[in-house]
């Protein structure tokens, strides 16, 4: 391919990447100023990050494609695009605004390539999803559940280690304290933003497997949920032995990292497990 179509069809793209630059600046400058200060959307910029790169990754494949525009899907999807953004926009619906961007990147794909350009960016466009903020109806019934099931997981394992122990609802009392199961505790959106970086992982590594694949897949929910059993199991502990104040100061802040570190480190562990078992020779068969 030669340089001067390159660049023509860099240039050919650049009307529609400045529209959909004008859609979602604002956007990206509202959720960085609100939204994507809390700590449960925080992993909102880093979905964003790799997706682009991600992207970007893929430029020279589709530069390398021939012109062969879907035009009927690549309208069709950016008509859907543009009436979710102003529908989420003027309603103020993050989901529908920020959501909308997924078919708008799908349009111009289709515009130009067809869909040999969206099957080879399909993880990055669905992996945007990860950057979307869960409904709150599905928050507020997970989150009840979710806090139920880890407080009683932490009474039984702290009771059967022989701590004072006992729990009301979502309310653990051990010695003299107190301690709320807040919603922050339930774990629900450490295990969607894990869930996200596990399945980033997997792309990576590009397992050809599918056994592997759905294995890993299927245990990143799990995993993620029994690590934040045992971030409230520490909590619980270390108010135990240090009081309230050292666990609600930096060490409650920092258990939230605790809780990825170690939810990655299971995931990665039982990786390698797997690689190891898949690679153990057969029976008479030497290395």
């Amino acid at each position: 391919m030669t340089v001067a179509l390159r660049a023509f069809r860099l240039a050919d793209f650049l009307p529609l990447l400045a529209g959909s630059a004008v859609l979602f600046i604002p956007t990206y400058i509202s959720l960085f100023n609100g939204l994507w200060q809390a700590d449960e959307q925080a992993h909102g910029p880093i979905v964003l990050a790799m997706s682009i790169w991600l992207l970007w990754s893929r430029r020279e494949t589709l530069l390398a494609l021939e012109a062969r525009p879907a035009s009927l899907a690549a309208w069709s999807m950016l008509v859907l695009g543009c009436l979710c953004y102003v529908l989420g926009r003027s309603q103020d619906i993050v989901i529908l605004e920020l959501g909308a961007q997924i078919p708008i990147i799908t349009a111009l794909l289709l515009f130009h390539w067809g869909w040999r350009a969206v099957k080879i960016c399909l993880f990055p466009l669905l992996f945007l999803i990860f950057m979307l903020p869960l409904p709150g109806a599905f928050v507020d019934a997970a989150t009840a559940t979710l806090k139920l099931h880890v407080s009683t997981i932490a009474e039984t394992l702290l009771y059967g280690l022989g701590y004072p122990v006992a729990r009301n609802g979502v309310m653990l009392n051990i010695g003299q304290y107190q301690l709320l199961v807040a919603d922050a505790c339930s774990g629900l959106h450490s295990m969607f933003s894990l869930t996200a970086m596990g399945l980033l992982y997997l792309y990576l590594m590009g397992y050809r497997s599918v056994l592997r694949n759905l294995t890993l897949a299927m245990l990143i929910l799990p995993i993620a949920f029994l690590a934040n059993v045992i971030r409230v199991i520490a909590l619980v502990l270390i108010t135990f032995y240090q009081g309230n104040e050292a666990a609600q100061g930096f060490i409650h802040g920092f258990a939230g990292i605790f809780l990825f570190i170690v939810a990655l480190l299971g995931l990665l562990s039982i990786d390698s497990l797997i690689g190891l078992v898949g690679n153990k020779p057969k029976s008479g068969v030497s290395k």
